[in-house]
């Protein structure tokens, strides 16, 4: 597909850096933006509402799900050029690959259920529909591909689904609203935003009944992980508070909070781990957060309600 000029010039100037992108779910594209001058280069057209992308295991496609167009789109993360469009992929809100790079899971938010498509490295087969409860939200999957989690936003549940016979194995009720999902190194526990409530619940699911241990107040609407690169730390972006909290996942503990104001939403960390992107969702701008200072030190302007953000030059996951 081609973008015109405009695209071609902004891709050529962030040729050096790998640029940042920002999905705008209102405007149906993406901002993609120059690490160099902090400054949206071009717009991206998708499909309808665009909310979450992921990385291919190969890392040479960043996949973005059109929840409202029933597509993904799938885009050349060094040089922001549209590969492809995979139509008949239903209601694709948000998506994992497996470890094990098999599997790409989808959970189809406004129409309850979550998908298993084969992954061959290049196409997309749908084996499965698993039937879940109301408003299936975020995914997580297990490092050894056995189970894949689902937070169930408008039933506050939170659904394992083994993905080997994928089927449910269990289902547990949650705070209000849980949103993203995050889990320990080990896999022994996992971390649901709450974002009806002011705080993040951790859950137990090492024996075969899952169970509630902890909540730790982070502020009013908890909402979504990244982590920061060291294995030990997660951030959770805190949308009606306006902040940003970093949790210890071995003491189950707030350690550090940044300012981010604007409604935080998605996030993606440097390899350095200094720099935290965030989208701002009510305000129509991407951030930049220092870290070290504590502060935000660049306001980028995007598109209309910004939502996942990402960029392949990232700390690990």
């Amino acid at each position: 597909m081609f973008f015109g000029w405009t695209v071609l010039a902004a891709v050529s100037s962030v040729a050096a850096a790998p640029p940042v992108f920002v999905l705008n779910s209102l405007d149906a594209d993406i901002s993609v933006i120059d690490p160099a001058t902090w400054t949206e280069s071009a717009r991206i057209p998708t499909g309808k509402e665009p909310h979450h992308m992921y990385l291919t295991p190969d890392e040479k496609s960043l996949v973005v799900a059109n929840a409202l167009a029933d597509t993904l789109t799938f885009v050349d993360p060094k040089t922001a050029q549209v590969q492809r469009t995979v139509r008949g992929i239903v209601d694709p809100y948000h998506l994992k690959f497996t470890p094990d790079m098999k599997w790409l899971i989808t959970a189809a938010n406004r129409l309850n259920h979550v998908d298993f498509y084969r992954w061959d490295g290049k196409d997309l087969t749908l084996v499965q529909r698993v039937a879940t409860s109301k408003t299936p939200s975020h995914l997580w999957v297990d490092s050894q591909s056995r189970t894949v989690y689902s937070t169930m936003q408008d039933s506050d549940e939170l659904v394992a689904i083994d993905i080997a016979t994928q089927k449910i194995k269990w289902r547990i009720k949650t705070g209000a609203m849980p949103a993203d999902i995050y889990g320990s190194p080990d896999d022994k526990f996992l971390f649901i935003g709450l974002t009806g409530s002011d705080s993040v619940e951790v859950f137990d699911v090492s024996e075969s009944t899952p169970k509630s241990v902890q909540r730790i107040k982070t502020g009013n609407g908890a909402h979504a992980f990244r982590g920061a690169g060291d294995k030990r730390h997660v951030y959770v972006s805190n949308r009606v508070a306006n902040t940003i909290s970093k949790i210890d996942m071995v003491k189950h503990q707030v350690v550090d909070t940044y300012p981010a104001p604007g409604g935080p939403d998605c996030m993606d960390v440097s390899t350095d781990g200094r720099w935290i992107y965030v989208s701002a969702r009510w305000a129509r701008k991407m951030l930049v957060i220092d870290t070290v200072e504590r502060k935000v030190v660049q306001k980028i302007n995007v598109g209309k309600s910004p939502h996942g953000v990402w960029t392949l030059q990232h700390a690990p996951h």
